[in-house]
């Protein structure tokens, strides 16, 4: 019997090795939140049995043997120092100019792919892959990576699914029924909302094409064109490396999202990044949480957002007010006051999906991006949202819609307004019954995300790019999309008929008129 074991543990050995490939993973944003996402793929892809290659700002301490992880910390160099909670509040820092963000994008490809670590991989010959897996944050150029290694690219979006990243493998949504991901509204929309979603698009679409696609299509060809011309072929142009994506991969589900019509090249992983095996609490946290006979209330603004960057009378009004509730107060918070309540407790760093999976847990008060509202979906915990940017506001927005969330302004009056929404979640049974609801729904899938991930990945390395799920629309041009040549062919049609009707219409009057003449005469 043990023989027996032995000999399908080394078959199952010999079957996942002689599946296993050389994936290149590019997750250079300097981020925590991105380098979980980032971390997430690599987890899976490594236990699938794939050798990869990890270019990350957030470096392994001790790597397992078939990880091989590139340092980028230097591409924490880029990100803007004053982007503080106060200096958002006081409009002193704009981080939603989409000119502003491409900007930033590029410039952090460029740290990237000059770190020194990066140029010997880039430029080593021998060096191949067999698929190129690059998050999508505002930029295209990372599309390039794959060029070099003349290998697929599935693109991972940290995001929902939205007319930007999806006009890469497909076509822009329609903006009547779907919105920007830096929109503060979601569908269905009023007259006003689709009017500003449609100018939102056509803005954003000009400026791609009278500027920002050349900033990006410049960088392509200063760093990463001249590597594929290294290896003796000729470089392919930016349009036709960034639209040769062979998928989507969406850190998002319709537990979350909205229901839409997307390409089969477009694939739902949400949730993928938090591990099956749940993460124990630490001991006195537990004890904290297992004594709150009232429930707790667990408040962090995510990872980027720090609790000791908002203005002082805002951190001593919460103070206040989180002693005046009856719940237990855990407060993800950089630093500790000198005078706490006795019900609050101060965490500088916390283990979120341990505590969200605390059956005591009441209510999580978040910023509202999405790993931290998927988590709270993945765990069922209604949620109060404090959005501060980007995708936070359309984040919150289809919480509160989804009935599990309310949401509440950053603003010096934010105590007062939080301390009403608190009491609102926790004495109201439907956003708990709604968020265990939700919950049902994350986890309802045929697969879970994590495999679901390496399903695709597998397909689209064994299927050489699987060009069976590309959507015919990439190669229908806009004035064929838009029917326009037909128009030319219509009014061409009227205009030609027109003359010729003018022309009946003239031979028969000539003819009318020489009969008349013609009786005149006989007459």
């Amino acid at each position: 019997m043990e023989r027996a074991k032995v000999f399908c543990f080394l078959i199952s050995i010999i079957l996942t090795c002689g599946d296993a490939a050389k994936i290149l993973v590019v997750f250079p944003m300097p981020s925590r939140s991105h380098g979980n996402l980032g971390d997430g793929v690599v987890r899976h892809l490594l236990n699938a049995g794939h050798e990869v290659t990890y270019i990350t700002p957030f470096v392994y301490k001790n790597p397992p043997p078939n990880l091989r992880s590139i340092d980028v910390s230097a591409t924490f160099d880029i990100m803007p120092i004053d982007m503080t909670i106060k200096n958002i509040m006081d409009r002193t820092i704009n981080i939603e100019n989409v000119g502003s963000l491409v900007y930033m994008m590029t410039e952090m490809l460029k740290k990237t792919v000059e770190t020194e670590s990066v140029q010997k991989l880039l430029s080593d010959p021998k060096e191949e892959f067999d698929l190129v897996v690059a998050e999508w944050m505002f930029s295209d150029v990372p599309a390039g990576f794959a060029a070099i290694y003349n290998c697929p690219l599935i693109w991972l979006s940290s995001v929902e699914p939205h007319w930007m990243i999806l006009q890469l493998i497909d076509q822009p949504t329609n903006p009547a029924y779907t919105v920007d991901i830096m929109s503060i509204y979601t569908p269905p929309l009023n007259f006003f909302q689709r009017v500003n979603e449609l100018w939102t698009q056509l803005k954003v679409k000009f400026l791609n094409f009278v500027w920002l696609d050349g900033v990006q299509e410049k960088a392509y060809n200063q760093l990463l064109a001249p590597f594929i011309a290294k290896r003796g072929r000729q470089p392919p142009s930016f349009d036709e490396v960034r639209h040769n994506a062979s998928m989507i991969l969406s850190n998002a589900y319709v537990s979350t999202s909205v229901a839409q019509s997307l390409p089969q090249s477009h694939k739902f992983i949400g949730g993928y990044h938090i591990e099956d095996k749940e993460t124990a609490l630490p001991e006195d946290l537990k004890k904290i949480m297992d004594n709150a006979k009232n429930g707790v209330v667990y408040f962090s603004m995510g990872s980027n957002l720090k609790s000791k960057d908002m203005p002082e009378e805002i951190k001593r009004d919460l103070l206040k007010m989180f002693g005046t509730l009856k719940q237990t107060v855990l407060w993800k918070f950089e630093e500790k006051p000198e005078k706490l309540p006795s019900n609050v407790h101060i965490l500088q760093w916390a283990p979120q999906p341990a505590i969200l999976s605390h059956p005591n847990l009441a209510v999580f008060v978040t910023h509202g991006g999405l790993l931290s509202t998927t988590e709270a979906v993945h765990f069922g915990v209604p949620i109060i949202g404090i959005p501060v940017f980007a995708d936070q506001f359309m984040n919150v927005a289809k919480s509160v819609n989804r009935g599990f969330a309310l949401r509440v302004d950053l603003s010096y009056s934010l105590a007062a307004e939080l301390k009403d929404a608190i009491n609102e979640v926790t004495s109201n049974p439907r956003f708990a019954e709604k968020a265990k609801e939700l919950s049902y729904i994350h986890h309802d899938r045929p697969v879970k995300p994590g495999v679901e991930l390496v399903h695709w990945v597998n397909h689209v390395i064994k299927t050489r790019g699987a060009p069976h799920l590309r959507s015919p629309a990439l190669h229908v041009t806009f004035y064929q999309k838009m029917y326009l040549d037909l128009a030319v062919v219509l009014v061409l049609l009227f205009l030609a008929g027109r003359v010729l009707l003018k022309k009946i219409c003239a031979a028969v009057c000539s003819k009318k008129e020489c009969s008349a003449g013609g009786r005149k005469k006989n007459n």
